[in-house]
């Protein structure tokens, strides 16, 4: 994974994009391409309607979040009326990176993307945990 520099900067939106692509491109397969047909958006924080939805209190509780039909749910029968996106909230991300202090900022960010894909894929602990090392 890339490294921010100089460590002085706070990651940017670009820099937290590159770094959820970069956790992508190492998938194991057969996730590797299915996951690039997700669209990846990252914004400084959720929107006050995805924490209302969600019944989160505080926007520094949401690091991430996957929007979209699983695809254990999908049908083919079904029309698709919109892409599944995987949002990454920026400042929550460099919160909760800053409160651990043990791991770069391209680990926590792989940790989030791995944790949404986990939504659309269907994949239980054991198989993140196999794809991300630090599953808690």
């Amino acid at each position: 994974m890339t490294d921010p520099a100089p460590e002085s900067i706070a990651p940017t939106l670009s820099f937290i994009e590159q770094l959820a692509h970069e956790a992508i491109s190492t998938l194991p397969e057969p996730f590797r391409e299915p996951a690039t047909h997700i669209l990846l958006r990252v914004e400084d924080f959720p929107e006050d309607e995805m924490l209302e939805e969600l019944g989160v209190d505080d926007a520094f509780d949401l690091t991430g979040l996957y929007d979209g039909v699983p695809l254990t749910e999908k049908s083919t029968a079904e029309q698709v009326t919109r892409p599944d996106v995987i949002w990454l909230f920026r400042r929550p991300i460099l919160d909760e990176w800053a409160e651990r202090g043990n791991v770069s900022i391209g680990e926590m960010v792989s940790h989030v993307v791995v944790h949404e894909l986990a939504h659309h894929f269907g994949w239980s602990d054991d198989d993140i945990a196999a794809i991300d090392p630090w599953w808690e």
